[in-house]
């Protein structure tokens, strides 16, 4: 199954500016990756591990963590699957 994350519509509602540090947003990202993890019956353990992060990051992420890396939401994305795109 693929889902197909905008962040521009997580982040923000301008294309130009994303707002990395508002909680909300960051919380939203952790809900659509909770929910494809539930979709596909993963653990938060097997989906740190594909991602190659400790479940510790993972559950951080996953709760709306606003200090969670690009490089780490883009891990997670591919671990569950999930096309995660900026905008252009």
């Amino acid at each position: 199954m693929k889902i197909l994350v905008k962040l521009s519509q997580i982040y923000s509602s301008c294309y130009n500016t994303l707002d990395m540090d508002s909680p909300e947003n960051k919380k939203t990202l952790g809900d659509k990756f909770r929910i494809a993890r539930e979709e596909q019956n993963l653990t938060q353990l097997q989906v740190a591990k594909k991602a190659g992060i400790s479940v510790n990051y993972y559950a951080r992420v996953e709760r709306g963590d606003p200090d969670a890396r690009w490089s780490v939401i883009n891990s997670i994305a591919k671990a569950l699957g999930i096309n995660v795109k900026l905008p252009i």
